[in-house]
């Protein structure tokens, strides 16, 4: 089972006349990267809500953004009718008595409006956790259908590089007999074929052809390409992308070897192929969680 690094997920709940809205999202991130955006009254359950996250979601760049409205017609900041007493008196020394615009003065002054402190209960607390908490696994939930998708395609890029390794062996043993023709024409023409000597043109030959012997590079891909999709295809939870991101580098490597050992425009052109699949299987690593 696979999960993905992008995801989205929402709550909402209604306590003590306020609506509650919470929302997290993430993105690929090679570490758990917490970012959480609450209003003053939730900062004190800040940790506790970055812990609730990181212990869920394990890796990515998330974001969680929490915000309230009032339900109650009630509201929270007064005018301090003193202060504004004080201001509109000392206004009307400057000799204008049009009360209406020294009322509109006086308001955009400071300590005009009064906002009273309102603690935060257990049962409010305890509403916003819980949203935390739905919210987080319906991004979980998010993750798992992401990452199905995410599966059958980096299935279908490693069945491709395994399905062009099959080609590269139409295509070896010509490569062989071509290489062995070019040598053998090249140094009779440097030599008279009369003075060749066979069995050590014939030991040269060996020895050149194994340098560029590309089997022991064809069996360690193919077991690679093998190794990744039993890591994908495992049932359990825990954390793959790193694991596959290590793979899909040997994969890598010897696929770039294998093109410098090729020493043929055929498989020259097999193995671009494949370096696009791998580009694709590594794009798409990187969203794995």
């Amino acid at each position: 089972m696979l999960f993905s690094m992008t995801g989205f997920g929402k709550a909402q709940g209604i306590v003590e006349n306020k609506k509650i809205n919470v929302e997290i999202r993430s993105l690929n991130s090679k570490q758990a990267d917490i970012n959480t955006r609450l209003p003053h009254r939730y900062k004190e359950r800040d940790l506790d809500i970055r812990s609730a996250i990181g212990s869920e979601l394990k890796r990515g760049k998330i974001e969680c953004f929490i915000n309230y409205e009032s339900l109650s017609e009630e509201s929270s900041s007064t005018i301090n009718v003193g202060v504004v007493n004080a201001y509109l008196k000392q206004l009307r020394e400057f000799g204008t008595n049009n009360d209406e615009d020294l009322l509109a003065i006086a308001m955009r002054l400071p300590e005009v409006m009064v906002t009273r402190k309102e603690d935060l209960d257990k049962e409010e607390a305890a509403a916003v956790f819980n949203l935390v908490i739905d919210a987080v696994a319906e991004l979980k939930n998010y993750r798992k259908k992401e990452g199905a998708v995410l599966a059958n395609e980096l299935i279908g890029y490693v069945h491709n590089i395994e399905n062009l390794l099959e080609q590269v062996t139409e295509f070896e043993v010509a490569r062989i007999n071509k290489i062995k023709e070019r040598i053998t024409k090249h140094l009779e023409e440097l030599v008279d074929k009369e003075n060749i000597l066979n069995d050590r043109l014939e030991q040269e030959l060996i020895f050149y052809v194994e340098k560029l012997d590309i089997t022991e590079e064809k069996v360690r891909l193919k077991a690679n390409c093998q190794y990744y999709l039993e890591i994908l295809e495992e049932a359990d939870q825990d954390l793959k992308g790193k694991k596959l991101g290590f793979i899909s580098q040997e994969i890598g490597r010897e696929v770039n070897t294998l093109g410098s050992k090729a020493n043929d425009p055929s498989i020259q052109k097999i193995v671009v192929q494949m370096k696009d699949e791998l580009e694709k299987i590594k794009e798409q690593t990187l969203n794995v969680l």
